[in-house]
């Protein structure tokens, strides 16, 4: 396993065995962080974009294709190399699942026409998919993300994830029996807590409190606060601290809202409390903010 820290980013490459292995990359800095890395035309890539958002660029800048979050984007092409070429904005975490198309045959080699691409008229042609993924898959990524193992077992634990994961991906049936799946509990709580920060999100200015937002969604205290944590890498208001100082800063950037605007749109009463949570958040007050944009 190769890994390497880049201020408070990580990327973390993990062979599952030869021609077959997963990108771990989080950007936890307020920069863009760049990432590369050659594949060649004889691998399939699945990313998929846990949090944040990721950018990624191709024929040497002349095209992109942005992934948000819970979304993936599969990439296949026989006929020209595909290397990874990232811009990952800050507060984002990708995994990515690469392998070489023979091993991926192998693992479908017995029910090829259940995957649209692997049909022999469409073997040899590129494919690109983008889609969004379930909470059951949104679960293995964090667990592939978040997990405290001894050294000597984590490349069996991820080996073991990686083919879960990729098993989810090409299931589309809806007819597991959730009584005999304690997985599916675990999705259905998934479910619950991106439902909780929709609602955090659209009543940013008043938000609900902690028990209130439990009782909301159906979902205990103790496992909100630990599912929204292990899915979002944060604590619930820490995340909400985050997306209003984002959306205050994009609603400044327009120039058509003053500071007491802005202030009130995201909840604080008075502009000097505004102020100081931009200040906590940017290292600068809003006004010093947009003179440094006009000045640029």
């Amino acid at each position: 396993m190769k890994s390497k820290n880049i201020a408070e980013g990580s990327f973390s490459e993990i062979l599952i065995e030869e021609g077959f292995f997963v990108l771990k990359i989080q950007n936890d800095t307020p920069q863009i962080q760049k990432v590369t890395r050659d594949i060649n035309s004889s691998f399939i890539q699945f990313h998929f974009c846990l949090k944040g958002g990721s950018k990624f660029i191709f024929n040497e800048g002349n095209y992109a294709l942005d992934v948000s979050e819970e979304n993936s984007l599969l990439l296949y092409n026989t006929q020209i190399d595909l290397p990874l070429n990232l811009e990952l904005p800050p507060n984002s975490w990708l995994v990515s699942v690469v392998m070489t198309i023979r091993k991926f045959h192998s693992l479908f080699s017995r029910e090829a026409d259940y995957i649209p691409f692997l049909s022999a008229e469409n073997s040899h042609k590129k494919y690109y998919s983008q889609e969004g993924f379930s909470p059951a898959i949104a679960v293995i990524l964090s667990q592939m993300i978040n997990y405290n193992l001894h050294p000597s077992i984590k490349e069996l634990y991820i080996r073991g994830k990686v083919y879960e994961l990729i098993s989810l991906y090409f299931n589309k049936s809806d007819d597991a029996d959730i009584e005999q799946c304690p997985f599916l509990v675990d999705e259905d709580n998934v479910r619950r807590i991106r439902q909780a920060k929709e609602i955090m999100i659209s009543r940013m200015a008043e938000p609900p409190t902690l028990a209130e937002l439990s009782e909301e969604i159906g979902l205990s205290l103790k496992k909100l606060k630990e599912g929204f944590k292990q899915i979002y890498g944060d604590s619930v208001f820490s995340f909400l601290f985050d997306y209003k100082m984002e959306y205050a800063r994009k609603m400044l950037e327009t120039g058509k809202h003053n500071v007491n605007e802005v202030g009130l749109r995201v909840g604080y009463s008075t502009a000097s409390h505004f102020i100081s949570a931009f200040k906590k958040k940017y290292g600068t007050t809003p006004k010093k903010y947009l003179m440094g944009l006009a000045t640029n």
